[in-house]
């Protein structure tokens, strides 16, 4: 899936270096004529059940970033999501504290589940791990890492689900600043 925001075309990357506002609006579509939910008329398809899978995965990502869900609306070809990052809570970490949080995610490579257990070989490879721990870190605060973790687990379950090997969503990052917070403030 994409994310474009309301006719931007600024990377994601571009947009969030500021520190104008720790506030996004991302939307991210779907293509192929897919759907995120809704009834397809030509087939009689319900995907209605999909809606959850992205509301499930917003929850988890909530848990493990340090990025809060604002909000988000799920729309038959695509969904919006408002968010608001916390880097600094990401930077008070200790490398336990990411260690957890990443491994609820994708899991930790063998040298970093060592170090947590004290059982480096060698201070090269503790400082390895210590060194992948801290762009973890960083990544816990990443809202092109956020949406890569909301896409991409969607991306695979709707292409299995659809038996279709081929793109489910344009690929790309995409948001837009919310310069009011009153506009992205939870009620």
């Amino acid at each position: 899936m994409a994310n474009l925001c309301c006719g931007y075309t600024s990377s994601t990357e571009a947009v969030c270096r500021t520190r104008a506002t720790p506030y996004y609006h991302c939307v991210s579509r779907c293509v192929r004529r897919a759907f995120l939910c809704g009834w397809d008329r030509l087939t009689g398809r319900s995907y209605e059940h999909r809606k959850q899978w992205i509301v499930d995965r917003l929850q988890l990502l909530g848990d493990v970033f340090c990025i809060d869900v604002c909000a988000y609306a799920v729309m038959a070809n695509h969904h919006h999501v408002v968010v608001g990052l916390n880097a600094e809570q990401a930077e008070a970490f200790d490398y336990e504290a990411v260690a957890e949080r990443w491994s609820r995610l994708l899991g930790l490579p063998l040298l970093v589940e060592r170090y947590r257990h004290g059982a480096s070989a060698s201070e090269a490879e503790a400082e390895t791990a210590r060194e992948w721990l801290a762009t973890y870190r960083e990544r816990l605060s990443d809202l092109s890492w956020f949406m890569r973790c909301l896409n991409e687990p969607i991306a695979r379950w709707a292409n299995a689900e659809d038996v279709s090997p081929g793109a489910f969503g344009r690929v790309g990052s995409r948001a837009r600043r919310c310069l009011m917070r009153r506009h992205c403030s939870p009620p």
